[in-house]
Protein backbone atom coordinates (compact mmCIF):
# COMPACT_ATOMS: atom_id res chain seq x y z
CA UNK A 1 0.00 0.00 0.00
CA UNK A 2 1.35 3.40 -0.97
CA UNK A 3 1.68 5.98 1.77
CA UNK A 4 2.08 8.93 -0.59
CA UNK A 5 5.69 9.39 0.51
CA UNK A 6 7.36 7.86 -2.53
CA UNK A 7 10.63 8.66 -4.28
CA UNK A 8 9.22 9.96 -7.56
CA UNK A 9 12.33 11.66 -8.97
CA UNK A 10 15.35 9.36 -8.66
CA UNK A 11 17.78 12.29 -9.08
CA UNK A 12 16.11 14.65 -6.57
CA UNK A 13 17.09 15.26 -2.95
CA UNK A 14 14.89 13.62 -0.32
CA UNK A 15 14.46 13.71 3.42
CA UNK A 16 13.84 10.09 4.37
CA UNK A 17 13.05 8.33 7.62
CA UNK A 18 13.86 4.61 7.60
CA UNK A 19 12.16 3.08 10.65
CA UNK A 20 12.57 -0.23 12.50
CA UNK A 21 9.36 -2.31 12.66
CA UNK A 22 7.34 -1.93 15.86
CA UNK A 23 9.71 0.88 16.84
CA UNK A 24 12.10 -1.71 18.31
CA UNK A 25 14.99 0.19 19.90
CA UNK A 26 17.71 -1.58 17.95
CA UNK A 27 19.99 1.46 17.81
CA UNK A 28 20.15 1.86 21.56
CA UNK A 29 23.32 -0.22 21.20
CA UNK A 30 26.43 1.19 19.48
CA UNK A 31 27.14 -1.97 17.48
CA UNK A 32 23.92 -1.53 15.50
CA UNK A 33 24.39 2.22 14.96
CA UNK A 34 27.85 1.44 13.58
CA UNK A 35 26.29 -0.95 11.05
CA UNK A 36 24.19 1.93 9.73
CA UNK A 37 27.20 4.24 9.47
CA UNK A 38 29.33 1.60 7.74
CA UNK A 39 26.57 0.92 5.24
CA UNK A 40 26.01 4.62 4.54
CA UNK A 41 29.74 5.03 3.97
CA UNK A 42 29.71 2.10 1.53
CA UNK A 43 26.73 3.60 -0.34
CA UNK A 44 28.56 6.92 -0.55
CA UNK A 45 31.81 5.41 -1.83
CA UNK A 46 30.47 2.66 -4.10
CA UNK A 47 26.86 3.49 -5.04
CA UNK A 48 26.88 7.25 -5.61
CA UNK A 49 24.81 8.22 -2.58
CA UNK A 50 25.15 11.85 -1.54
CA UNK A 51 24.40 12.46 2.14
CA UNK A 52 23.72 16.03 3.26
CA UNK A 53 22.75 15.31 6.85
CA UNK A 54 21.70 12.48 9.15
CA UNK A 55 20.90 11.37 12.66
CA UNK A 56 20.52 7.85 14.04
CA UNK A 57 17.96 7.59 16.84
CA UNK A 58 17.09 4.43 18.80
CA UNK A 59 14.58 3.03 16.31
CA UNK A 60 14.82 5.15 13.19
CA UNK A 61 17.11 7.44 11.25
CA UNK A 62 16.59 10.70 9.42
CA UNK A 63 18.73 11.20 6.33
CA UNK A 64 18.82 13.89 3.66
CA UNK A 65 20.10 12.18 0.51
CA UNK A 66 20.36 12.20 -3.26
CA UNK A 67 21.69 9.72 -5.81
CA UNK A 68 24.36 10.74 -8.30
CA UNK A 69 23.31 7.98 -10.68
CA UNK A 70 19.51 8.24 -10.49
CA UNK A 71 18.90 5.09 -8.46
CA UNK A 72 17.91 6.45 -5.06
CA UNK A 73 15.16 3.87 -4.52
CA UNK A 74 17.57 1.04 -5.34
CA UNK A 75 20.27 2.38 -3.06
CA UNK A 76 17.86 2.78 -0.13
CA UNK A 77 16.41 -0.69 -0.77
CA UNK A 78 19.87 -2.27 -0.79
CA UNK A 79 20.97 -0.23 2.25
CA UNK A 80 17.99 -1.52 4.24
CA UNK A 81 18.46 -5.09 3.01
CA UNK A 82 22.16 -5.14 3.91
CA UNK A 83 21.77 -3.46 7.29
CA UNK A 84 18.88 -5.78 8.18
CA UNK A 85 21.05 -8.79 7.38
CA UNK A 86 23.98 -7.44 9.42
CA UNK A 87 21.73 -6.49 12.34
CA UNK A 88 20.18 -9.97 12.41
CA UNK A 89 23.60 -11.64 12.25
CA UNK A 90 24.85 -9.42 15.07
CA UNK A 91 21.79 -10.19 17.20
CA UNK A 92 22.41 -13.91 16.64
CA UNK A 93 26.17 -13.91 17.22
CA UNK A 94 26.92 -11.17 19.74
CA UNK A 95 25.82 -10.87 23.37
CA UNK A 96 22.28 -9.47 23.26
CA UNK A 97 19.94 -9.62 26.25
CA UNK A 98 16.94 -8.82 24.02
CA UNK A 99 17.74 -11.49 21.40
CA UNK A 100 14.59 -13.63 21.70
CA UNK A 101 12.23 -10.68 21.97
CA UNK A 102 13.79 -8.83 19.02
CA UNK A 103 13.82 -11.89 16.78
CA UNK A 104 10.21 -12.60 17.73
CA UNK A 105 9.15 -9.04 16.73
CA UNK A 106 11.06 -9.27 13.44
CA UNK A 107 9.66 -12.73 12.71
CA UNK A 108 6.09 -11.71 13.49
CA UNK A 109 6.37 -8.66 11.21
CA UNK A 110 7.72 -10.84 8.40
CA UNK A 111 4.74 -13.15 8.74
CA UNK A 112 2.34 -10.27 8.06
CA UNK A 113 3.81 -9.46 4.61
CA UNK A 114 4.23 -11.67 1.58
CA UNK A 115 7.40 -9.76 0.59
CA UNK A 116 9.37 -11.15 3.53
CA UNK A 117 10.93 -14.52 4.19
CA UNK A 118 11.86 -15.00 7.85
CA UNK A 119 12.44 -11.57 9.37
CA UNK A 120 11.52 -7.97 8.70
CA UNK A 121 13.75 -5.41 10.42
CA UNK A 122 12.83 -2.19 8.59
CA UNK A 123 9.36 -1.01 7.66
CA UNK A 124 8.71 -1.03 3.92
CA UNK A 125 8.13 2.73 3.91
CA UNK A 126 10.86 5.38 3.90
CA UNK A 127 8.62 8.39 4.46
CA UNK A 128 10.44 10.10 1.58
CA UNK A 129 9.76 13.83 1.31
CA UNK A 130 11.11 15.79 -1.64
CA UNK A 131 13.47 18.62 -0.63
CA UNK A 132 12.07 21.42 -2.78
CA UNK A 133 13.79 24.54 -1.42
CA UNK A 134 16.69 25.86 0.64
CA UNK A 135 14.31 26.80 3.45
CA UNK A 136 12.83 23.31 3.54
CA UNK A 137 16.33 21.79 3.56
CA UNK A 138 17.42 24.04 6.44
CA UNK A 139 14.25 23.23 8.39
CA UNK A 140 14.73 19.47 8.01
CA UNK A 141 18.45 19.63 8.80
CA UNK A 142 17.76 21.57 12.00
CA UNK A 143 15.00 19.10 12.89
CA UNK A 144 17.24 16.04 12.53
CA UNK A 145 20.16 17.65 14.35
CA UNK A 146 17.93 18.63 17.26
CA UNK A 147 16.38 15.14 17.66
CA UNK A 148 18.96 14.04 20.29
CA UNK A 149 18.52 17.35 22.11
CA UNK A 150 14.73 16.93 22.22
CA UNK A 151 15.27 13.34 23.44
CA UNK A 152 17.35 14.72 26.32
CA UNK A 153 20.51 12.82 25.38
CA UNK A 154 22.67 15.90 24.85
CA UNK A 155 22.45 19.62 25.54
CA UNK A 156 23.76 20.69 22.13
CA UNK A 157 23.21 19.00 18.77
CA UNK A 158 26.93 18.79 18.00
CA UNK A 159 27.52 16.66 21.13
CA UNK A 160 25.70 13.66 19.65
CA UNK A 161 28.21 11.66 17.61
CA UNK A 162 25.65 9.68 15.56
CA UNK A 163 24.64 12.77 13.67
CA UNK A 164 26.07 15.11 11.07
CA UNK A 165 25.62 18.08 13.43
CA UNK A 166 29.22 18.29 14.64
CA UNK A 167 30.63 18.03 11.13
CA UNK A 168 28.29 20.66 9.74
CA UNK A 169 27.97 23.05 12.69
CA UNK A 170 31.63 23.06 13.68
CA UNK A 171 33.06 22.36 10.22
CA UNK A 172 34.88 19.27 11.48
CA UNK A 173 35.32 15.87 9.86
CA UNK A 174 32.36 13.62 10.56
CA UNK A 175 31.95 9.89 10.83
CA UNK A 176 30.90 9.64 7.18
CA UNK A 177 31.70 11.89 4.21
CA UNK A 178 29.02 14.52 3.71
CA UNK A 179 28.10 16.45 0.59
CA UNK A 180 27.88 20.24 0.76
CA UNK A 181 24.32 21.43 0.15
CA UNK A 182 23.67 23.61 -2.85
CA UNK A 183 20.25 24.06 -4.41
Amino acid sequence: MSTGYQIADQFATYYITPTIVDWVDVFSRQVYRDIVLESLEYCIEKRGLLVYGYVIMTNHAHIIVRSENGDLSGIIRDFKKYTASKILATIANEPESRREWMLHRFSWNASTHTRNANYQVWTHENHAVHVYSNDFFTNKLQYIHNNPVRAGWVSYAEEYIYSSAKALLQNLPGQIPLTQWGF
